[in-house]
């Protein structure tokens, strides 16, 4: 009880800074403080609109990302991404921790380069330099967790390119593997879902992310010293 108390009172601490940093970039910026104890409804402050959050909304794939690797997450600074409809955004997750070191949040700034991208473009087309923010991956940033799931889902059967009952055994392990990297099953009734989307029981769904995780553990410690 007195840890929830303590993480209370550090999101408590940190909403009037989602306003501070918003205000200071302008309106190119969005800020969010996610709490993780409800990775369905996460966003518990928000400021300014880039991604189109909204207070109540759930984690986007990259708090997924934070919440599976647990409190071994580091804080990842800024790195370019996209959303669906081609926004380039540089953004920032910091991760929070209460006094035991437990990451129970995060604090995310965003900020919408687009424009400036464009005018770099221009600017590295007459110069004659390269490209670089055309490998910027895109994120799914969405306020139902479900739609953040099936985005997820859709991206890693998409190399497939195939029904599920066309995967070997292999593919179909490194399917679940890969959804189990990205926080995927760290959420609530995503294994019904995953299963439901690929037309298999919910046992089955379990199976194969049991021998997913089997694979994954194997591999940790065939890589020790």
């Amino acid at each position: 009880m007195a840890r929830e108390a303590e993480r209370d009172a550090i999101l408590a601490a940190v909403r009037p800074v989602v306003e501070g940093i918003a205000a200071t970039f302008g309106p190119l910026c969005e800020v969010v403080l996610h709490d993780y104890r409800r990775p369905e409804a996460s966003v518990v402050a928000v400021a300014g609109s880039v991604t189109g959050r909204a207070v109540g909304g759930a984690m986007s794939e990259i708090g997924m990302r934070v919440l599976a690797r647990g409190d071994m997450a580091a804080d990842e600074l800024n790195y370019l991404t996209r959303t669906p409809r081609g926004d380039l955004v540089k953004a920032s997750t910091m991760v929070l921790r209460d006094s035991s070191g437990t990451v129970f949040g995060a604090l995310c700034v965003n900020v919408d380069v687009t424009a400036l991208d464009r005018a770099r473009s221009l600017l590295g087309s007459l110069a004659g330099a390269a490209d670089r923010a055309a490998d910027a991956p895109e994120t799914t940033f969405g306020d139902d967790i479900d739609s953040v799931v099936d985005a997820l889902l859709d991206r890693h059967l998409s190399p497939h390119d195939r029904a599920w009952t066309a995967l070997d055994r292999a593919e179909r392990i490194a399917l679940f593997r890969g959804l189990d990297t990205h926080g995927v099953f760290a959420v609530r009734r995503s294994v019904e879902q995953v299963a439901a989307r690929l037309g298999i029981s919910r046992a089955s769904a379990y199976h194969y992310l049991a021998q997913a995780r089997a694979a994954a553990a194997d591999d940790t410690e065939g890589a020790l010293p």
